[in-house]
């Protein structure tokens, strides 16, 4: 198996996590949620571990802070974490304040035989060694470690009080200098508004909101390196497209409101069969009356309307989807493969990277073969997004950018990185990529997610 090929290496996991539910039910979800997380540590033992959360303190921050702290004090003190002696944190926790706050929260744990691990300053502009454990939180727009931002209301100007944003860090192991985006972008507020044009204007805003992420981490200010961007990305199956599909035999009523004459529902009928109601639209309700295709083949069928992405194909690369969508799982803990009638499932929650990035875990497309982009704890809820995994190992090549602290990143040395023969000069570099918006089964939210993503090189 890759791990054992590898052990010589740097395990890095990278994990994504809609948490919001958790701190809705902290009593059921966070200990279940905890635990599953523990046993994708246990099980690939990671030198590295990034966790990168969105709607962090749930809905009502304030009345959740004392979760929050419990959560964080777990993580930090957990017997399952004992062996990440160092840990960096970052909580924005300002909200108060409209302008600043993302509800986001970066969790960095650091394994104690990793020695090489240095964070980049993005003030002094050069890499500090990381030791110890802090907790940063409240005001993060003057930390240096990091970059924060969120995005401008005018981005989703019917949305008064949006949190969406991102936050980056950079970091250099063994040598190999990458960024980590911690991302949540724009949902769709209306399935009736998302069902109007394609591709929907909810679309568009998601496009406006990642391309500007994306502009902002190549920009001139610093040495460009290779980036993973994870998160909650909120992209959806093209609606127009997929209701069409669904009910391309099926008669279209319209229901409107009386006083304002605006449409409220679309109703879709079967032809015939006594004119069987297929799929009712309403600004939150998306039930369509056979689920299992969602689910057959991992709904893979469905796939050619997840086209999101493709805009931004030329700067960005994402492994094959092979798992089911992982929004919106059911808030009922019996129904742990039931999508709730929201809205129209979809993948939602992605791992992408740029084509450098790619470069550093595939070298052929041979070599994406025996990397595996799946789902992990499929019956198992824990919030609202499902999990999937990735494993593989290959042979690349990486520049060298940083050795020791205040190093600035611009050594023009090559290495040759291998995992089948080490040899003392080269470095191996494991990448666990891992998304994880929690599994279905236990959730308490209406919009439910649940994913955990992982990919090993």
């Amino acid at each position: 198996m890759a791990v054992k090929g590898a052990a010589a290496g740097a395990g890095v996991l990278l994990v994504t996590a809609n948490v919001g539910s958790l701190f809705d039910d902290p009593e059921n979800l966070q200990k279940n949620w905890l635990r599953e997380f523990y046993q994708v540590v246990h099980a690939h033992k990671p030198h590295f571990m990034a966790l990168h959360c969105q709607e962090f303190g749930g809905k009502n921050y304030e009345a959740s802070m004392s979760h929050v702290d419990k959560f964080v004090k777990e993580l930090l003190s957990s017997d399952a974490m004992k062996d990440y002696n160092r840990a960096r944190v970052y909580l924005d926790e300002n909200y108060k304040s409209q302008e600043h706050f993302t509800a986001l929260g970066s969790f960095y744990f650091l394994h104690e035989s990793l020695k090489n691990i240095y964070q980049f300053d993005f003030k002094a502009k050069k890499y500090k060694k990381v030791t110890g454990k802090e907790i940063y939180s409240d005001t993060l727009e003057s930390t240096p470690m990091l970059e924060k931002e969120k995005f401008p209301q005018d981005y989703f100007p019917e949305c008064k009080w949006s949190r969406k944003g991102f936050i980056r860090t950079r970091w250099c192991i063994t040598d190999c200098a990458f960024d980590l985006v911690n991302i949540h972008l724009f949902h769709d507020a209306s399935n009736l508004i998302a069902w109007e044009t394609s591709p929907s204007v909810y679309s568009g805003i998601r496009h406006k909101a990642l391309g500007y992420v994306l502009d902002r981490i190549i920009d001139q200010r610093f040495e460009k390196v290779s980036y993973f961007v994870f998160g909650d990305f909120n992209f959806r199956l093209d609606a127009k497209a997929v209701v069409e599909t669904l009910c391309a035999k099926a008669t279209m009523q319209t229901v409107r409101a009386a006083d304002t004459n605006e449409v409220v529902k679309l109703i879709f009928r079967e032809s015939d069969n006594d004119r069987k109601v297929m799929l009712q639209l309403e600004k939150k309700l998306f039930d369509y009356f056979n689920q299992d295709v969602f689910r057959d083949n991992n709904g893979t069928a469905l796939l050619e309307f997840d086209r999101e992405l493709s805009v931004f194909k030329d700067r960005l690369y994402e492994l094959d989807i092979s798992f089911p969508p992982s929004y919106p799982y059911s808030e009922d803990s019996s129904q742990g493969k039931q999508y709730m009638n929201t809205r129209c499932p979809a993948w939602c929650d992605r791992i992408l990277m740029s084509h450098s990035a790619k470069e550093l875990i595939l070298k052929s497309e041979n070599d994406e073969k025996i990397v595996i982009y799946d789902h992990i704890g499929p019956n198992v809820c824990m919030g609202d997004h499902k999990e999937k995994d990735a494993f593989g190992m290959r042979r690349f090549s990486m520049k060298r950018h940083c050795s020791e602290e205040g190093r600035n990143g611009s050594i023009q040395k090559y290495i040759t990185v291998t995992a089948v023969s080490i040899r003392p000069e080269c470095h191996i570099l494991r990448l666990l990529i891992v998304h994880y918006a929690s599994a279905s089964g236990l959730c308490s939210r209406k919009a439910s997610h649940t994913s955990l993503s992982c990919m090993f090189v």
